[in-house]
């Protein structure tokens, strides 16, 4: 077997019934979304306001925020794209089938507080329900939060070099030490109940988080005449009273999502 057919073989296998997501900069490659077609991957990709789709069976042209604008009121359900810091992401979303494909379609996300749209062409390769679109969307963030963190946890943009090989070194140190303070944070996370709306009814401090582990970590090498025990106090009063602040944010969320 060919080394390029090993490579094909071992894509299938990772990516499996994978579902891809990304920003607008792989949402506008056409020959992107024909290659996860083509390997029957299913995607949810972010694309311009000004993206023209096809709708009516094929028949019509039309601008993706032009359709927004002309879709009828029970056309919009909201939806929570998962959990964020302050709760719930609720959206207002709405599909439109495009093409003459059954299961291609556009995917529209509107803002409750700011009516802001943001638009996903969605491709899958069986049905899907609209909660799998929107769940699929709502896994962006973790990407981006994961950049974020990299960045102001570990200094990933934090280099000065003009060589390849010297920015390589600092991107793989960079991106290690991130991992490893992901894996002391799952690891130091207790079995809590996957219920999403948990944050409401506990009383427990938030576990902790990358940043409070850098924080703690980087009181160790410090040289201190404070006791052990200090800092860990210090970091138990702090979550506490993030959990608290959380539970507000979360209440609060729910409460105006109930009410609509």
């Amino acid at each position: 077997m060919s080394a390029k057919a090993v490579g094909d073989q071992l894509i299938d296998e990772l990516v499996g019934r994978a579902q891809w997501t990304g920003d607008e900069v792989y949402g506008q490659d056409p020959k992107l979304r024909s290659v996860l077609k083509a390997r029957r991957i299913g995607y949810v990709l972010a694309v311009a306001c000004t993206t023209k789709v096809r709708i009516n069976e094929n028949r019509t042209v039309v601008q993706a925020d032009t359709l927004a604008a002309s879709l009828p009121r029970d056309a919009w359900h909201r939806q929570s794209a998962g959990a964020g810091a302050k709760g719930p992401r609720y959206y207002d979303w709405a599909w439109v089938q495009t093409g003459a494909d059954k299961n291609r379609c556009l995917l529209i996300r509107r803002n409750p507080v700011t009516d802001e749209l943001a638009f996903y062409l969605c491709w899958s390769p069986g049905e899907v329900a609209l909660s799998a679109l929107v769940r699929v969307a709502g896994t962006r963030w973790c990407i981006e939060e994961c950049f974020q963190a990299d960045k102001s946890q570990v200094g990933l943009d934090h280099y000065q070099v003009r060589y390849w090989t010297s920015w390589h070194r600092h991107i793989i140190l960079a991106m290690l030490a991130l991992a490893f303070l992901a894996a002391v944070a799952v690891s130091a996370a207790p079995d809590r109940s996957t219920d999403p709306n948990r944050p409401v009814h506990s009383s427990d401090p938030i576990d902790l988080t990358i940043p409070e582990i850098r924080h703690l970590i980087g009181r160790l090498f410090r040289p201190s005449t404070t006791p052990p025990h200090r800092p860990l106090a210090w970091s138990i009063w702090r979550r506490l009273h993030q959990a608290q602040a959380r539970r507000a944010h979360y209440r609060r969320r729910l409460t105006s999502h109930s009410d609509t």
